[in-house]
């Protein structure tokens, strides 16, 4: 006996499929990319010492990560649509084929940039010009490919931003240790996004794509213990800053061993292992916000 589907389950998958494209197009189904871009975020607050007593701002913080990744997703898609036809691994993102206008793409950027605009208003005054200061080089970034061989080194710039405006919404001023902060969180992107590019290497090489990737070429695994070791060294600054004492630095232990894992274990030339490694990196991050944590709630 067949089985028929109520009316209303009928519209509730026609609505899955038609959203589905745009769930894809913002990259909402693969939670990796806000929680890269959230991490700095948290480590700002808890450093200043501001974790648990702004439980609400990390929340606005999260929700801020989740739509601006997406929105920068969605743009960059939208710059790339031609250049991600040409690669194996994007040519089915959903711009690239087909599955959603260039009409529709901008309308929901601006749906995700308008959640992101809610979120700004809950932060203060300098968090909000920081933050805003972010926009040009955000539009910058999808062109980087084309003129140099670090475009990982813009998103890093980019991606770390958040450290710098959790800081300054939770103490309303913008300190030393926080700029170290961002320095560090540069680094640690320019690695893990290396490791991310390993995936397209041969593809980037044919369309005349650049990466940091293919500059470092067979010293990739050098290159990227090279930048996790500048970013444990700026973040070590900025505990050094909040609290000066050699056992606060003993909280990135954890955070270190686990990056150096990531350059051991990796294999270059596996596209999956690739990934594995680079996903991992959302454990690193919560390392280094339990360090901040422990750091900022401890100083004074």
């Amino acid at each position: 006996m067949s089985t028929v589907l109520p009316d209303t389950e009928h519209r509730r998958l026609a609505a899955s499929g038609r959203l589905r494209p745009y769930i894809l197009l913002a990259r909402l189904d693969r939670p990796i990319g806000w929680w890269l871009l959230f991490w700095p975020c948290a480590w700002g607050v808890a450093l200043a010492g501001g974790a648990f007593s702004h439980l609400a701002l990390l929340a606005w913080l999260l929700l801020g990560s989740v739509a601006m990744r997406g929105a920068g997703c969605v743009y960059n898609d939208i710059i790339d649509r031609d250049l991600d036809a040409r690669v194996a691994r994007t040519r089915g993102r959903p711009l690239a084929a087909g599955l959603v206008s260039l009409k529709a793409a901008w309308a929901w950027l601006l749906i995700l940039c308008g959640i992101g605009l809610v979120v700004l208003v809950q932060l203060q005054p300098l968090a909000i010009v920081i933050a805003l200061a972010s926009l040009a080089p955000v539009a910058a970034y999808p062109f980087m490919k084309r003129i140099t061989w670090w475009p990982q080194a813009w998103l890093g710039m980019v991606f770390s931003w958040g450290a710098l405006v959790g800081w300054a919404a939770t103490l309303g001023t913008l300190g030393w240790p926080a700029v170290a902060l961002y320095l560090g969180t540069v680094a640690w992107v320019v690695g893990y996004d290396t490791i991310y590019a390993l995936q397209d290497r041969e593809d980037d090489a044919l369309v005349g794509i650049r990466s940091s990737a293919l500059a470092l070429g067979g010293r990739v695994r050098a290159g990227i213990g090279f930048f996790y070791a500048l970013a444990l060294i700026g973040w070590a600054v900025a505990i050094w800053g909040v609290r000066a004492e050699p056992l606060a630095l003993v909280a990135l232990a954890p955070a270190a061993l686990h990056l150096l894992w990531q350059v051991m274990a990796l294999e270059p030339g596996d596209a999956d292992d690739a990934l594995g490694r680079f996903r991992s990196n959302r454990m690193a991050g919560l390392l280094v916000f339990l360090a901040c944590l422990t750091v900022g709630t401890g100083a004074g």
